[in-house]
This record gives C-alpha cells, sequence and structure tokens, in this order.
C-alpha cells in the first residue's frame, strides 16, 4: 500500500512552535496519513527572503526551522517519504545532502523544478538532463534516489516538438533519475497528466496530488470563475483514473500538496477534507 502524506510547505502556518507542530501532525495521523514530506528549506533556518517569497507565493514557509523535526516526525510516527532540494546546492553541499537524507531516513531527494531557467531553451535544459544524470549518479552510489519534480512551465516547447518534461525524461537515465509526478500543473497547462503519467510508468516513484476547480465564496461581477487549487474530488480532476494509474505503476507514496484556497484558510481543514479522498482511494492506515 502506498503511503500517504502531506507536503510540509502546506504546514507552514500551523507549525511555527514545537506545541503546534506537535498538534499539527497529531491531526494528520488521526486524518489518515502515515508520511510526511519535508522541505530542506523548512527544517533550517530560513534566509528572510525565501520567506517573504513564499509568503508572496501563497504559500509560507513559517518559522519552524529551528524545531527538531528528526525527533518530531519520528515520535508521530510518520516516515519522511523525501527530502525537497534544490539542484545546486546537492551539487555544491553533496555530503550535507546526504547527511540530511540519512538524518530523516529517507531514501528520496526531490529536486522541485529550476528558478530562472528557460525550458525552451534546448541548450539549457540539454544541460539540465546532463546536470541530473550526474547528481542522480553519486547519489545512488549512497543509497539516495534522485526525483525531479514538475510545475507548469517543463510544459512549454523545447523544440517546435517535445515539451521540455518529454524532453527531460527522453534524455536522463532511468538508472540515476526518477519523477515526482504532479498532476496538477500538466492540467493546469492544458495537458492530459493521465497520458503523461502513462508515459513515466514505473520511473514515477511519487505521486503529487491536488485537485483543480473553483470555491464560490461570495457573489461575482461576470459569469466566469477563477480556477485554483481545492480539496481531493471538490474539483474536476479525474483523480480517481489517476490514483489508479499511480498505484499500478507502484509509487511509494501519494502525497498531498494544496495551495492557499483552503477550506477557511486552514491548511488542516483543507488536508482533513482531502483525507476522506485518500483514505478511500487509496487506503486506510
Amino acid at each position: 500500500m502506498a503511503i500517504k502524506a502531506v507536503q510540509q510547505i502546506m504546514l507552514g502556518t500551523v507549525t511555527g512552535s514545537e506545541a503546534k507542530a506537535k498538534e499539527t501532525l497529531q491531526a494528520m495521523v488521526n486524518a489518515g496519513y502515515n508520511g510526511i514530506e519535508l522541505n530542506s528549506f523548512m527544517v533550517n533556518p530560513t534566509p528572510f527572503m525565501v520567506r517573504l517569497l513564499t509568503k508572496a507565493a501563497g504559500m509560507p514557509t513559517g518559522k519552524g526551522g529551528n524545531l527538531d523535526w528528526a525527533k518530531l516526525v519520528k515520535e508521530a510516527g510518520l516516515s519522511v517519504v523525501s527530502l525537497h532540494k534544490d539542484l545546486g546546492g546537492i551539487e555544491k553541499e553533496f555530503a550535507k545532502t546526504v547527511r540530511e537524507a540519512e538524518k530523516y531516513n529517507t531514501t528520496n531527494v526531490v529536486i522541485t523544478g529550476m528558478y530562472r531557467f528557460d525550458y525552451r531553451d534546448k541548450t539549457q535544459v540539454t544541460d539540465l538532463c546532463k546536470r541530473l544524470n550526474e547528481a542522480g549518479k553519486k547519489l545512488k552510489a549512497e543509497g539516495i534516489n534522485l526525483l525531479y519534480h514538475n510545475h507548469n512551465y517543463e510544459f512549454q516547447k523545447v523544440d517546435g516538438r517535445q515539451n521540455a518534461y518529454e524532453y527531460i525524461i527522453s534524455n536522463t537515465d532511468p538508472e540515476y533519475v526518477g519523477f515526482e509526478f504532479d498532476s496538477y500543473w500538466p492540467t493546469e497547462a492544458g495537458v492530459c497528466a493521465l497520458d503523461v503519467m502513462k508515459m513515466l510508468g514505473s520511473r514515477m516513484k511519487l505521486y503529487h496530488i491536488n485537485d483543480r476547480g473553483t470555491k464560490l465564496t461570495k457573489p461575482v461581477m461576470t459569469p466566469i470563475l477563477k480556477s485554483d487549487s481545492c480539496e481531493l474530488g471538490y474539483g474536476n480532476m479525474n483523480l480517481e483514473a489517476l490514483c489508479g494509474q499511480a498505484l499500478s505503476s507502484g509509487v511509494e507514496a501519494v502525497v498531498l500538496e494544496s495551495h492557499k484556497n483552503w477550506i477557511d484558510k486552514s491548511p488542516i481543514k483543507s488536508f482533513e477534507a482531502s483525507a476522506k479522498f485518500l483514505n478511500e482511494h487509496i487506503g486506510t492506515v
């Protein structure tokens, strides 16, 4: 059975102190989750600019960087399904990356895309593939899997034929580079997420799940609503088919990461609502 996890970025506003973090992690367990996905920049003291940028994007990191997350997740009985890192950090501080993975007892390190990067530029994307292969090979020697996490910008055409995500799949070594597939972002980009998932096959080691739809909270001026993230089963994505495909591919974990459009602006109420879908379609602990 795949682990059901929550991405730590959802929890920034409700893990600012040890007491709040314990309360939030217990709420996750009570809802049926048995895993968590950590971010390196959230388990370590976070630079002010990083906190400012993530808050501006609607996903504040909070002030939990000084907490003992290894102790907290162990006491809660949660497994760490992966650790999010940036590629440059892995390359510059390889030994530190290995130590961090060992500290949290995880065998997966995930790169969450590239920043200030042009996915339409074939030269840049080709170089990225080379870097992924090299970093993945080094991590493999340490017993750690390197996974790549997508957003929507990878679905831009890189050569007039393939989009950048297809190019990355084709030009990375399956032995050294796997994928944490996020189905929300290709859907947002107008791409069939199920087709991409089938293309990945067993290279998809983790599945990031979210739903996409609308949440009407007040009257609107026009008949056009703005689509956004929403709780699982409340949107218009075919999550049943996507979950079925993910499980048939043998994913290790299904990881919830909804954005800022939460019920009553509460990430806890949001992951509790989404847990009902996951418990039905992924299974109960």
